[in-house]
């Protein structure tokens, strides 16, 4: 039996939905999009064009949720099948758009690189509990309009897993798109086999801008996987109950599907956030609070209950530093995220209300993560019955480390962290080096970028990215891309 966690009663998912129906079929939602609500009002939506204002029905959300899929697969840079977004199933991707970059043994981030891009995306090709890779931060070494396709572009020479991603700005994707093409070879073996997954994030309370409805009528239209970012926060823009917050959250999440099926029927989705608590005292939104990891559990239970898979921001931290409370908050999430099967958990590595990425926090959220997904594999026996053979070898040679059994199933029962977990004794651990935590972390982050293995991605692949972003970065006056040396 598969442990899980539950928030919601059947009874109360039900209310919320309806709440937020209701919501947005006598409130309604701004869409600030002219063609995005030409489409809504062919499909029998009340528009209002002048006031980038929609009401939509009963019927035309049930339809959006009859034509999404309750489950859809994504593919490395080599075409081979990472993930299976369904059930309970959860992987763990890196936290994205972090606008600064911590070092190790500094107390101040500075603004990232590319090659603390380049290092990343290295050190994230390498840490096995992490499925996708993301584009983790914003280097500031390249004009900002192109700091979306940029971090693509390296994603994809450095790293062969999937990307979750974004675009600030309409005109960004069209060069995302086409460099998912150029990786996958045409746009049919795109469809075939999602790449990247496109975060789409409306404006709290009940609104969307132009350019991410853009994006996510552009993604639909390509059949490129989206995940809805809803923001509410509790007590601020949103209300102050966790009910409250749900209903709208399920509210603003709906109007994004409404969105993706009717423009594409059956576009891969899943059913996300990044809601938060408000913090009056300091005037904070803390992904760390209790509250919020409730929320974000809850949703994905509505997101369920839908028939949706379902993804968020989870597993990451409010610290200022790769210390106790970094390590405290991050474990927490991952651990209600696994119980609570959420398929796409989107934290680790982050610091500083998703403002920060530490490469250290990474290797140490790696671990976290193995743990969390090892918790959540079924307790089963395993040639335990009947035991009387087994404890009559124990009595007799008063161990069972080199028993048949004990070889046979150590690995597969027992979850072995890498070394920036410390297990020695105290005699042992002073021996090699009584490194603390930081200190094992920024070895291990070292030790694993030194032992990179290059994507297997063709070189002809690479040389027309290249070109691509070479073209894209004279077009907005930037006349040679940035060193990728390291």
């Amino acid at each position: 039996m598969r442990p899980t966690l539950k928030f919601l009663s059947d009874e109360l998912i039900e209310n919320i939905v309806s709440e937020a129906r209701n919501i947005l079929c006598e409130i309604g939602v701004e869409i600030h999009n002219r063609p995005v609500l030409e489409i809504l009002a062919d499909h029998g939506a009340k528009v209002d064009l002048e006031k980038a204002h929609v009401i939509l029905t009963n019927s035309i959300i049930d339809r959006a949720l009859a034509l999404a899929r309750s489950s859809f697969e994504l593919y490395d840079v080599l075409g081979n099948r990472t993930h299976e977004f369904t059930g309970d199933n959860v992987y763990f991707t890196p936290g994205s758009s972090a606008l600064y970059f911590l070092d190790h043994n500094k107390d101040k981030p500075r603004r990232p690189n590319t090659a603390d891009y380049v290092r990343f995306a290295r050190l994230t090709a390498a840490l096995e509990h992490l499925s996708s890779q993301s584009t983790a931060f914003i280097p500031a070494d390249v004009p900002e309009k192109i700091s979306d396709s940029y971090r693509l572009y390296l994603s994809f020479l450095f790293c062969e897993k999937p990307v979750v991603t974004g675009a600030f700005t309409a005109e960004a994707f069209d060069i995302m798109k086409e460099m998912q093409v150029i990786v996958r070879g045409s746009e049919s073996e795109l469809k075939a086999r999602p790449l990247t997954i496109f975060s789409c994030c409306p404006t709290s309370p009940l609104k969307w801008s132009d350019t991410t409805s853009q994006n996510l009528v552009d993604c639909a239209r390509y059949s490129i996987p989206v995940e809805y970012i809803a923001m509410p926060l509790s007590g601020f823009v949103a209300p102050v109950t966790l009910v409250g917050t749900l209903v709208q959250h399920t509210a603003e999440t709906l109007s994004g599907l409404v969105m993706s099926q009717l423009v594409n029927p059956g576009t891969p989705v899943l059913y996300g956030g990044s809601p938060a608590i408000f913090d009056i005292r300091y005037e904070t939104t803390p992904m760390g609070a209790v509250e919020t990891m409730m929320i974000d559990c809850a949703y994905s239970e509505i997101g369920k209950y839908l028939g949706l898979p379902t993804q968020a921001y989870i597993s990451l931290s409010d610290a200022k530093l790769l210390d106790a409370q970094a390590g405290l908050e991050s474990s927490m999430g991952a651990t209600l995220a696994a119980l609570a099967g959420i398929n796409s958990v989107s934290g680790p590595g982050m610091l500083d209300f998703e403002n920060c990425i530490s490469l250290e926090k990474l290797v140490l959220d790696n671990e976290i993560c193995g743990m969390a997904l090892r918790m959540v594999r079924e307790i089963v026996p395993k040639e335990d019955f009947p035991s009387l053979e087994l404890f009559h070898e124990l009595l007799k040679e008063k161990h069972l480390l080199i028993a048949d059994h004990t070889r046979r199933y150590l690995k597969e029962e027992h979850y072995f962290p890498g070394p920036v977990i410390d297990r020695a004794n105290r005699s042992r651990w002073l021996e090699e080096g009584g490194l603390t935590l930081a200190e094992r972390a920024h070895r291990e982050v070292k030790s694993i970028i030194s032992e990179y293995r290059p994507s297997q991605l063709t070189d002809d692949k690479k040389k027309l990215l290249a070109e691509l972003m070479t073209r894209e970065a004279r077009r907005h006056g930037l006349d040679k891309l940035p060193s990728t040396e390291i």
